[in-house]
C-alpha cells in the first residue's frame, strides 16, 4: 500500500511539473510581446480555472486617439462570439416548450425563403445555427458590411431567396452570418421581445453582466469602450465603430472580459450559475446539444494538439485538443477581433479581446496560456504565427503589386480601348440592389446605392476588366469588375471578385450578378 501511495504521489508531482499554468507575470510578458509584434494597441485577457477567475487584466490603450488605459471592464464588440448568445436564447425558449430545435423556420417566419423550395420547406431552427445551408462562405454579407448598409432584417430575410446554393443542403460547412440574423427574428417572434431585450434580460442581467449590452446603441456608459484600429500602409488608423442593429444576433454584443468570465463559468457549469450554482440559464439537455457536433469541418493537420476532428455545434466550434473537448469561437469586425476558448473537462476558459484586426494576436496568447495547462512544450506561438502572417502578407503583396503595376501601365497609355460613356449607368443585383457607374472625366466612379462605403474609382486593367479602388483605404477590399459585352459591344453585366487573397470573406463580391438596367 505504501508503495502504491508513493507511486501515486510521484505521478501527481510529475503531472504538476509537466502541466504548469503560466503565472500572471508570464501572461503579462506574452501579451506585451504579442502587442509589440503584431502592432495591437490594446488587449484584454481573462483566464478562468475551476470556476474562478485566476487572471484578468487589460493591457495597453483602448484607443490611440485618446490614450485611455485598457482595463478588465473595457467594452469590446465581441462580434461573432455573439452567436453563442443567440443559440442560448433559442435554448431557453426550447426549455420553455415554445419551440424545438427541429421546428421549421417557415412555421415561425412564413415569409422565409431560400433558393431551393425543398430546402425552404425543411429548414429547421437548428439549421439556422450550423452553417450547412448550402449557401457559400459569407453569402450575402455585403448586406451588413462594410459600414452601415441600409438593408433591414426584413430585407435580408426576403433577399435570402436570391442567394444560390453552392453545395447540397446539410452536406458542407460554409460559415454564414445572415441565418443568425434570422435566428434573432425567431427569438423575437416566439418571445414577444426584441432579440436585444431578451438577451439582456434573460442572460446578461441574471449572470451579472452589468456593463454589457446587446448592441452599441444600448450601452449605458460609453466612457470605457474601445476604438477599432486598422493598419493602412503600416500605420494604424482608428475606424468608426460598427453601430448597425441589423446584425446584432450574428455579431452585435459589446462586453468586457470581466463580464464574459461570468458567461464562461456558466457555460462550464452546463447552464448553472449563482453563488450556490443553483440557478439555471438553460438546461443540461439543451447545453449538451449546443456542444454536440452538427456540421463536420475537415481537419487536414492535427497540429501540436493532436486534433482528430473539428465540427460546428450550435454557436460553438468544437474540436479535440490533447484528448479534451474544446469549445471555442472567434469574432471579427473592422478593426476588432476576439476569441473565447473553453476546455470543459479541465474547467478552463480563456478570453482574449483585441482592438486591432490581426487574429494571430489572440491565437498566440490563447495558445501560450492553453499550452501551460495541457503540458504542451517548446512552441513559440508568437514567432510561429508572425512568420505565417509575414509569409501570407508577402504573397498577397506580390499579387496586388503586379496588378497595380499593370493598372499604372495602362493609365500611362495615351488612349484607353473604351470610352467611359459606354460603361456609365445603373447595374442591379437581385439581393444587393443598384450600383451606379458614373463618368469622372479621366476615370469612372462606382457607388453602391445601399452601401455607400463601397464607393471608389474604377481604373482600367485589361480586356473588359477594371479595378475598383475604394475611397476608404481601411477596407483592404479592392476588386476586379469584369464587364460582359453584348453582341453590339455594349456592357450588359458585371462580375466582381476581390483582388487580394487576404480580403475578408464577408466582402462576397463573387456572389453578385450586376445586370445593366435599361429602364
Amino acid at each position: 500500500m505504501k508503495k502504491l501511495l508513493s507511486f501515486l504521489l510521484l505521478l501527481m508531482l510529475f503531472i504538476t511539473a509537466y502541466s504548469q499554468p503560466l503565472s500572471p507575470k508570464e501572461i503579462d510578458r506574452v501579451v506585451e510581446q504579442t502587442m509589440k509584434v503584431f502592432d495591437v494597441p490594446g488587449i484584454a485577457v481573462a483566464v478562468v480555472s475551476d470556476g474562478r477567475v485566476v487572471h484578468m487584466k487589460g493591457y495597453g490603450v483602448s484607443s490611440i486617439a485618446t490614450g485611455r488605459k485598457m482595463d478588465e471592464n473595457t467594452l469590446f464588440a465581441i462580434a461573432s462570439n455573439s452567436k453563442a448568445f443567440t443559440s442560448a436564447a433559442l435554448g431557453i425558449l426550447i426549455d420553455e416548450g415554445r419551440l424545438t430545435w427541429e421546428t421549421r423556420v417557415i412555421d415561425i417566419i412564413p415569409e422565409f425563403r431560400l433558393y431551393n423550395p425543398y430546402v425552404t420547406s425543411d429548414f429547421s431552427i437548428k439549421d439556422l445555427l450550423t452553417h450547412r445551408s448550402g449557401m457559400g462562405l459569407g453569402a450575402g454579407d455585403l448586406m451588413m458590411w462594410p459600414g452601415e448598409p441600409s438593408f433591414t432584417r426584413e430585407d435580408i430575410i426576403h433577399n435570402l431567396r436570391y442567394l444560390k446554393q453552392t453545395s447540397p443542403f446539410r452536406t458542407k460547412y460554409d460559415y454564414d452570418n445572415l441565418l443568425y440574423i434570422v435566428a434573432g427574428v425567431v427569438v423575437e417572434k416566439v418571445s414577444g421581445m426584441s432579440w436585444e431585450e431578451f438577451v439582456e434580460e434573460r442572460i446578461m442581467r441574471p449572470l451579472g453582466m452589468d456593463h454589457s449590452a446587446a448592441s452599441f446603441k444600448r450601452i449605458n456608459d460609453g466612457s470605457n469602450v474601445i476604438d477599432a484600429h486598422v493598419p493602412v500602409d503600416g500605420v494604424l488608423q482608428v475606424v468608426p465603430k460598427h453601430q448597425s442593429d441589423v446584425h446584432n444576433p450574428a455579431g452585435g454584443i459589446f462586453s468586457s472580459v470581466a463580464d464574459m468570465s461570468k458567461w464562461v463559468i456558466m457555460q462550464m457549469n452546463d447552464g448553472l450559475y449563482g453563488e450556490k450554482t443553483d440557478k439555471r440559464i438553460f438546461s443540461d439537455k439543451v447545453h449538451r446539444e449546443m456542444w454536440t457536433p452538427q456540421t463536420i469541418i475537415p481537419v487536414s493537420n492535427g497540429g501540436p494538439y493532436k486534433s482528430h476532428f473539428a465540427s460546428y455545434g450550435l454557436g460553438w466550434r468544437l474540436t479535440d485538443v490533447c484528448g479534451y473537448l474544446q469549445a471555442s469561437h472567434t469574432g471579427g469586425l473592422m478593426g476588432i477581433v476576439t476569441q473565447v476558448t473553453l476546455i470543459p473537462e479541465m474547467k478552463l476558459g480563456i478570453i482574449v479581446f483585441t482592438n486591432q484586426q490581426q487574429g494571430a494576436a489572440f491565437t498566440a496568447i490563447t495558445n501560450e496560456i492553453k499550452d501551460g495547462y495541457l503540458g504542451v512544450k517548446d512552441i513559440d506561438w508568437i514567432s510561429l504565427l508572425k512568420e505565417s502572417v509575414d509569409r501570407s502578407q508577402a504573397e498577397a503583396k506580390k499579387i496586388t503589386d503586379e496588378i497595380w503595376a499593370r493598372v499604372e501601365k495602362q493609365q500611362a497609355m495615351a488612349e484607353q480601348p473604351y470610352s467611359n460613356s459606354i460603361f456609365t449607368g445603373t447595374y442591379s443585383d437581385e439581393w444587393f440592389g443598384d450600383i451606379i457607374i458614373s463618368d469622372a472625366g479621366d476615370h469612372l466612379r462606382c457607388t453602391a446605392v445601399k452601401s455607400p462605403d463601397l464607393t471608389g474609382d474604377m481604373l482600367y486593367y485589361t480586356g473588359n476588366t477594371y479595378i475598383v479602388k475604394w475611397d476608404d483605404r481601411t477596407l483592404d477590399a479592392d476588386a476586379f469588375m469584369e464587364f460582359t459585352l453584348d453582341r453590339e459591344g455594349i456592357p450588359s453585366m458585371i462580375r466582381m471578385e476581390a483582388i487580394s487573397p487576404l480580403t475578408d470573406f464577408s466582402f462576397d463580391f463573387q456572389d453578385l450578378t450586376l445586370v445593366r438596367r435599361t429602364d
